[in-house]
């Protein structure tokens, strides 16, 4: 008898465009265009109202810097300064010139490391508004104001609302929103930056989601910051999966090779060698019905088992109160120096 495993009401979701691109075997009404320099890769995604449909993600721009380690000085620096030139072509595109006031929103929660990005951030943000209500500021400073709103746990509010009540307020001409993410892939957590003028849902990440935030919503243009500080513990278990293939490849490819006898297996980073794909009969003798099933439904499968019984838990990495101070240092910095036309020292 034949076994089949039904997996279709089963989604593993991303805040990342280009792991829900990964997924999509028609790339029709999306355009890509990417690079790379000095070590930062920068990917460049438009979605038409079309393929949205197909991607799972809003009609919009959206623009991915994959980095490898933020908390590398040179990598830290690499980043933060591609970002400015990519983030100031992108508000100059968006008709967003200096004399357009921004309010920033810090979305998440402080007390949670993993969720603290956005309130972190906008504490270090440069906020001109309360000088330039006493006196007009200088043409090179941009109007901006700040504020983080907490999460709908803690306040009972909802963030869309309290967003939107404070844009009736201050009178922005357009929001910057900045939020922690999740990503489908271990290798993505920590080390991508997403910017999007499609606005953001809070809490989509960890299934929590709430009223959107975008446009459409508050009446303004919304552009949403974002970096994956999460993943699931079925995308762990499965990339292991995925990672045993390559190791046990690997092996197999260098077992008589004298340079490798010589070297511990911890020293040598398998993912970066040149190594054959293991065969569909060679991953199901090594794993059963497992090992003969696509990489996805291997995804879709461990969601099924983790998922009913609670143990498909949020996992972030160990270091994560060391990464998020080097991401908030990256995106603070970068914001104030594209948002102002005057160099700013380190104020905070």
């Amino acid at each position: 008898m034949k076994h089949t495993i039904d997996l279709k009401n089963f989604e593993i979701r991303t805040d990342l465009i280009n792991e829900n691109l990964e997924k999509l075997e028609d790339k029709t009404g999306v355009t890509i265009h990417n690079y790379k320099k000095d070590g930062i890769e920068v990917e460049e995604v438009s979605v038409n109202q079309e393929a949205s449909k197909r991607t799972g993600m809003k009609q919009g721009n959206y623009i991915s810097f994959l980095f490898e380690d933020v908390t590398d000085a040179t990598n830290r620096k690499n980043l933060e300064q591609e970002f400015i030139n990519v983030f100031r072509n992108f508000l100059e595109k968006k008709d967003l010139s200096i004399d357009k006031s921004c309010l920033l929103i810090g979305l998440g929660n402080k007390a949670s490391t993993p969720d603290s990005l956005g309130p972190k951030v906008v504490d270090r943000i440069l906020v001109t508004r309360y000088i330039n209500s006493i006196h007009p500021i200088d043409k090179e400073y941009r109007v901006t104001s700040a504020f983080a709103p907490g999460v709908f746990g803690t306040s009972g509010v909802e963030t869309s609302d309290i967003v939107c009540k404070l844009t009736e307020i201050v009178k922005p001409d357009f929001l910057i929103v900045i939020d922690a993410l999740k990503a489908m892939n271990v290798n993505r957590v920590n080390k991508t930056i997403q910017i999007s003028d499609a606005g953001i849902a809070p809490g989509s990440g960890i299934g929590n989601k709430r009223k959107e935030i975008s446009k459409e919503t508050i009446g303004i243009p919304v552009i949403a910051i974002g970096v994956p500080t999460i993943t699931d513990a079925s995308i762990i278990v499965s990339d292991t999966i995925k990672y045993l293939y390559k190791k046990l490849s690997y092996t197999e490819d260098n077992m008589n090779n004298s340079v490798y006898k010589f070297k511990r297996d911890k020293d040598i980073n398998y993912l970066e060698k040149e190594s054959k794909e293991l065969t569909v009969e060679e991953k199901t003798k090594i794993l059963g019905l497992v090992g003969s099933l696509e990489e996805e439904d291997v995804r879709q499968l461990i969601y099924e088992v983790l998922e009913p019984i609670g143990y498909n838990l949020m996992v972030t990495v160990k270091e994560i109160d060391f990464i998020i101070k080097e991401l908030v240092e990256v995106l603070s910095k970068a914001l104030n120096a594209s948002l102002h036309n005057k160099k700013i020292s380190n104020f905070y």
